[in-house]
């Protein structure tokens, strides 16, 4: 609470929310005689509050980009890598409650867990204090890095795929999940990208968002 306050000036009036944001699913799992809640479900709400947030901000701060160029650079910005960097520059990763085997595998510095660790912390704020306080923590943690041109360089295949389908007209893609395999702290997805029924191509990452990009990307080789 006291590094919120003086770095950001953020004060929750719900403790339980800050304290099940940053409670990870195996300290529950060590402790289940406290009766305590993961961030699973705060982490849900998060990823919709900044996909929302980060949309208007870029809807509003760039009024002449058309919708595909929009939606590149919000992918790049709404993305493991970007969500872990910024938890880490907040120091959440200093605080999350991990159970001994996550901390023993290194968890506490997994870019997966962190980007899930700052979903969630958004989601408690926001249901702390409302979108007005989820904006202006963003405000100094990610706008100021938008600005600067610091995602300009992502490629986001799903949009270029899309686009690359679209050419001659509106089409349907589905990401299907095929496989979640291994441990929590090496956890594989597999997807496979869908058109008609007909497998473009196949991906895999750490996460689904990875694995759905790692798919798109092989179906644009393919195709191109």
């Amino acid at each position: 609470m006291s590094e919120l306050r003086a770095r950001y000036g953020i004060e929750f009036q719900n403790l339980a929310l800050l304290d099940e944001a940053f409670t990870h699913s195996s300290y529950v799992n060590e402790h289940r005689e406290l009766k305590l809640r993961d961030n699973e479900r705060l982490e849900f709400l998060g990823d919709a509050v900044m996909e929302i947030t980060v949309s208007e901000y870029l809807y509003k701060q760039y009024p002449d980009w058309p919708e595909g160029k929009l939606t590149r650079l919000r992918a790049a910005i709404v993305c493991t890598k970007s969500f872990s960097s910024f938890a880490k520059e907040a120091h959440f990763d200093r605080y999350i409650r991990l159970g001994k085997g996550e901390e023993k595998n290194g968890a506490r510095a997994r870019a997966t867990l962190l980007e899930d660790l700052f979903e969630a912390f958004n989601g408690a704020l926001f249901l702390d204090q409302g979108r007005g306080a989820v904006v202006k923590f963003i405000e100094q943690i990610i706008f100021p890095k938008i600005e600067a041109g610091e995602f300009s360089d992502q490629t986001d295949y799903k949009t270029n795929l899309q686009e690359f389908l679209q050419q001659d007209g509106e089409v349907e893609i589905e990401y299907k999940l095929l496989a979640e395999v291994g441990p929590s702290h090496a956890r594989q997805f597999e997807v496979d990208v869908m058109m008609d029924e007909r497998v473009l191509g196949s991906g895999i990452g750490r996460n689904k968002k990875a694995a759905e990009q790692a798919a798109a990307k092989a179906a644009l080789a393919k195709l191109k």
